[in-house]
């Protein structure tokens, strides 16, 4: 049985939100004032964490023995069989998903929690720079 709900369907875009501002900010950044710049990286990154803090939350809900959320995107690497000695043959594939276990819970909960953090702390020691932009980018 595999854990369902909007979070654990969703994994995908814990990385998404600071990735889509951080493009946001090398093409856009330059015309963006200081106090927009500080809403946008630090609030894709608060997001980031909240949907971090909402799958936790609903694999914490299942049972000890089914923790385990994995949403595969794609086949990342497929070589075809390979042979092994003694005859035998495998099939070898790299998967390109997310998976979040208790371990990753606890990972994904402090990166994005330290990394929000971190932006916070940085509107202030950032405002007055010119490059913030590229900073927070």
């Amino acid at each position: 049985m595999t854990p369902t709900g909007y979070f654990l369907d969703h994994l995908w875009m814990i990385p998404l939100f600071p990735l889509a501002t951080a493009a946001l900010m090398l093409f856009f950044g330059k015309r963006l004032p200081n106090s927009g710049i500080s809403v946008l990286c630090v609030g894709s990154v608060g997001l980031s964490f909240l949907f971090a803090l909402g799958a936790v939350f609903q694999l914490l809900a299942v049972a000890p023995e089914h923790r385990v959320a994995q949403e595969i995107m794609f086949e990342w690497l497929t070589p075809g069989p390979m042979q092994m000695t003694g005859g035998h043959a495998i099939r070898f594939v790299a998967d390109w998903g997310f998976l979040l276990d208790p371990l990753s819970c606890v990972m994904v909960l402090v990166v994005t929690g330290v990394g929000f953090l971190i932006h916070v702390y940085s509107v202030d020691s950032m405002a007055h720079e010119v490059g913030s932009y590229l900073f927070f980018g």
